[in-house]
């Protein structure tokens, strides 16, 4: 799990370090991964067995999330800090507790109050990017988004998981999300080949650390801490962002932003320890 968290604190430095267009990035993160879950897919397919095509249904709507998360968060990260859009994109668990509100689940008061310290946090970051600039401020908007989606992604991804094994559903997923982010990027006449050599080995990078290291180790540990501890180590990614935007990008985020970081990760870790409603799928960033 601590190896995870290192992956997954990668994922935003990285992707800010590469020229290219943030659809190709998320293209060929996804597509590799696919590819290079397929072998152990192949070692797993008794666990295909009986598996009929509906039962996919849930698998493809992750991927759909996951492909709408990654064109919205991605962007952010050009736009605002690396610290300040990993902070507001690990709100997930804000959106799927008020997601389960709306749909009638009764939420304690810990939740509550993570969440009036998630949306105060997230305030503040907010406020400090006005004063930087608008564009910073869409990034924070772009950041939330993403969060958003990832819920959807989350949620749709916990249904699957009930029927399939983690390699059947993350070949699945990935294949989806590729799949869409290829057709939006031929819609937007975004190439996806004729890279530099520097950013086709910024995206192996970023394949390895996060997509690989970061999704597949928390998803393999996931069963045996459970889905609390594996949400609690996500949060990790903030402080471990900022520290590798800092080496990396020489990147510091302003001051001010701080306590609203820390508000949000706090927030967030309310949620989480509420316990439920505590939906069970892999990391997203």
């Amino acid at each position: 799990m601590a190896v995870a968290v290192v992956g997954v604190s990668f994922s935003g430095p990285l992707t800010a370090l590469v020229a290219t267009s943030f659809l190709a990035i998320a293209f060929w993160r996804n597509a590799a991964g696919a590819v290079l879950l397929l072998p152990v897919l192949l070692a797993e397919r008794a666990t295909l067995t009986g598996l009929r095509p509906r039962q996919l249904t849930s698998s493809l709507v992750a991927g759909l999330f996951l492909a709408a998360h990654f064109a919205a968060w991605l962007p952010s990260l050009s736009m605002t800090t690396v610290a300040a859009s990993t902070a507001l994109v690990t709100t997930t668990p804000i959106w799927t507790a008020l997601a389960a509100r709306v749909s009638g689940v009764h939420l304690p008061p810990q939740v509550w109050w993570g969440l009036g310290l998630a949306v105060f946090g997230a305030a503040l970051i907010a406020g400090v990017d006005v004063a930087v600039s608008w564009r910073a401020l869409a990034g924070d908007g772009l950041a939330l988004l993403g969060a958003v989606c990832a819920g959807g992604y989350m949620l749709a991804g916990a249904r699957a998981r009930q029927r399939l094994s983690t390699s059947a559903y993350s070949v699945v997923c990935y294949s989806t999300c590729a799949v869409a982010l290829a057709v939006a990027a031929a819609v937007a006449g975004v190439p996806l080949t004729g890279f530099s050599a520097r950013d086709w080995w910024l995206i192996a990078a970023i394949t390895f650390c996060a997509q690989l290291l970061g999704h597949t180790l928390l998803n393999l540990v996931l069963s045996s801490v459970g889905p609390t501890v594996v949400g609690l180590a996500i949060l990790l990614e903030v402080p471990g962002a900022l520290l590798v935007a800092l080496v990396l990008l020489d990147q510091v985020p302003p001051l001010l932003a701080l306590p609203g970081m820390v508000a949000v990760v706090i927030g967030v870790a309310l949620v989480i320890r509420a316990g439920r409603p505590a939906p069970v799928a892999e990391p997203v960033t």
